[in-house]
């Protein structure tokens, strides 16, 4: 198994991310409770060899980022992706917005947040149904033209969507939600893998039912003596070699278990019944 993966013409990272959406308040929305946690939380992810951190200007907003900033800049030796492309009015609550102005004004202030010359990888984080779709490619591909993005990614899309993408702007990573028990995006997991797109499964260690008392995942992870988490986590990691998962937590001993998760080898029986599982 491949354990990095190369962002479009970035440096390669290590395939087992971290993602910042965690570290928010109650329906992601404002500071967390405990802040010096949040920063020991991302530091402790470094120190363990992540070195792919994917946050958004809409998570808090504006909350990730700037803990990602206190924690881990100047980022040496670090890939920081955020997103643009969700308005935030209040806990939970999430509508897109692609208008090129806005996409333009949040690249510029994530920018200004994260300390940053140019953004790793700038994801468009939904496509705007209100906006023709070739305007907010548009303007990911201008902002890279400009310097300010070193890579582009999109978040929630089809493999339709990320064919018309390519027409206007190098597409090299998707993101889209992705599990042992939601498989929906599979056609799309399938294409980035044909393409050697990175792939980051969001909400990647939802198990459901799978976990419970005498099923696959509890009984795999008993064997093995690992967590329900980490069987998830090496099942995705075993599934694609572009397979880039970004499990997020606010806790100091998860981000120990899931880091751990990379070192876990599954073998051919146990991929074959968590294949067959969902």
């Amino acid at each position: 198994m491949t354990s990095t993966f190369r962002i479009g013409d970035g440096p390669a990272v290590n395939r087992l991310g971290f993602g910042t959406m965690q570290l928010t308040g109650p329906g992601v929305w404002g500071p967390p409770a405990d802040p010096d946690t949040a920063i020991a939380v991302l530091r402790r992810a470094a120190e363990l060899g992540t070195d792919l951190f994917d946050t958004a200007d809409s998570y808090g907003p504006e909350v990730a980022e700037d803990l990602l900033r206190r924690a881990l800049h100047p980022y040496e030796g670090l890939t920081v992706a955020t997103k643009a492309g969700l308005l935030r009015t209040g806990p939970g609550e999430w509508h897109p917005c692609g208008r090129p102005e806005y996409l333009r004004q949040q690249c510029e202030m994530s920018l200004r947040r994260l300390g940053v010359e140019r953004i790793d990888l700038f994801q468009l984080h939904r496509i705007d149904p209100q906006v023709p779709a070739d305007e907010q490619f548009g303007v990911l591909a201008a902002l890279q033209a400009e310097g300010k993005v070193a890579a582009v990614g999109l978040s929630e899309v089809g493999v339709e969507e990320i064919e018309r993408a390519n027409r206007v702007v190098d597409v090299v990573t998707v993101q889209n939600r992705y599990n042992l028990v939601d498989r929906a995006s599979d056609d799309v997991l399938r294409w980035c893998t044909e393409h050697g797109v990175g792939f980051l499964p969001w909400f990647p260690i939802a198990s459901g039912r799978l976990a419970e008392p005498g099923g696959p995942v509890a009984e795999i992870a008993e064997r093995i003596g690992a967590t329900a988490s980490q069987v998830a986590l090496a099942w995705l990691l075993r599934r694609s070699s572009v397979m880039l998962p970004i499990p997020g937590t606010s806790s100091l001993a998860h981000v120990e278990e899931n880091a751990a998760a990379a070192g876990i080898e599954l073998d051919a029986d146990s991929v074959e019944k968590l294949d067959a599982a969902a």
